[in-house]
């Protein structure tokens, strides 16, 4: 055990996490998405919600201030009548680490695309809908 690092924070997640460039990035996929046929690195974190993994990867993950949205999640789908309520959780958690930059909303299959692209996929079991995000990697 290494000091500082939560549990939550696998050693296979730390070492993904210190391998990403700048510009690289990283979704934290919630327990319905297609994480294994999606992923080019597929890190488990079964039994953990996104909100906590969140917090604890933002205390060690700078977010690209070089682009416009380095935040993103999947929108909801027209005529979904879902309004998810996990999005206002995230924006305090980004918050709370200090980051102001704005949440984008991704069309669903373009947020498949990007993912397919990312450096890392986290699947976790997270149960909230429209939970998947994705964040990108900046400099310190």
């Amino acid at each position: 055990m290494l000091k500082g690092i939560p549990p939550i924070i696998s050693p296979e997640l730390m070492k993904v996490l210190m391998e990403m460039g700048h510009g690289d990035e990283i979704v934290l996929a919630d327990g319905n998405f297609p994480a294994a046929s999606h992923a080019q690195h597929l890190v488990r974190c079964d039994g953990h919600g996104i909100p906590e993994l969140l917090s604890a990867i933002l205390k060690f993950f700078p977010i690209d201030t070089y682009v416009e949205h380095p935040i993103g999640v999947m929108a909801v789908v027209p005529g979904d009548p879902v309004q998810p309520t996990i999005w206002e959780e995230y924006e305090a958690i980004i918050q709370n680490n200090g980051e102001t930059a704005p949440i984008e909303y991704i069309e669903r299959f373009e947020f498949y695309e990007r993912a397919k692209k990312a450096y890392a996929v986290v699947a976790t079991s997270e149960k909230a809908l429209y939970a998947n995000i994705i964040l990108k990697k900046g400099v310190i």
